[in-house]
């Protein structure tokens, strides 16, 4: 009757624990490493095209700083999303970008979701957790009006760290963000850190 017991307190630990994974633990591991980086391949697929419009690189996220995305092909271009907005480089340095277009939200958008800022998520979507720590999907259904022009829904898995992001827009096209080889690091680089605070 103890081993009984036992093995039922133990069922339903194990059960208690595994539906204690909720949007403040996905949030708290997201946001653990003060450093991630990796590679990604973007697909952007278009209605019009048979093909995805494929692009790859790489990224540096600093919860502290931001994001800096490193387009490598087919063209290189250089990107900084911080809390001063989105840049561009140029020859001339980084270019602060116009705010107000369906990208700048893009972009805001993958950088709330890599660093697992859902209290920032939730003012623009209605979230959808399913799942544990080492595999979850999360749902983000548009709630502004703005948003809702521009998305259906954005569906996010991962585990330690996002795997893939598919942002389904309201036009029928949608882009598929597959981050590769994540890493979380203690620090910037000095070139990370020279790029961030130019």
């Amino acid at each position: 009757m103890k081993k009984l017991l036992a093995s039922l307190l133990l069922t339903f630990g194990c059960a208690s624990l595994a539906q204690a994974f909720g949007l403040p633990e996905l949030s708290a591991q997201l946001g653990k490493a003060p450093v991630v980086r990796g590679g990604f391949i973007q697909e952007k697929h278009l209605r019009a095209l048979p093909q995805p419009l494929t692009s790859k690189g790489h990224f540096v996220l600093a919860k502290q700083n931001g994001l800096l995305w490193l387009l490598q092909t087919p063209l290189q271009q250089d990107y900084r999303i911080d809390a001063k907005g989105i840049a561009r480089r140029d020859a001339n340095g980084w270019q602060a970008l116009p705010e107000k277009n369906a990208g700048a939200e893009q972009n805001r958008l993958f950088l709330a979701v890599l660093q697992g800022d859902s209290s920032g998520l939730q003012r623009d979507f209605d979230l959808q957790l399913q799942g544990e720590a080492g595999n979850w999907q999360l749902k983000l259904v548009p709630k502004s009006l703005l948003l809702k022009q521009i998305f259906n829904e954005i569906d996010i898995t991962g585990g330690a760290l996002v795997n893939t992001i598919e942002l389904k827009e309201t036009q029928g096209d949608s882009t598929v963000l597959r981050m590769l080889d994540s890493q979380a690091a203690t620090a910037l680089t000095d070139a990370e850190q020279h790029d961030f605070a130019d």
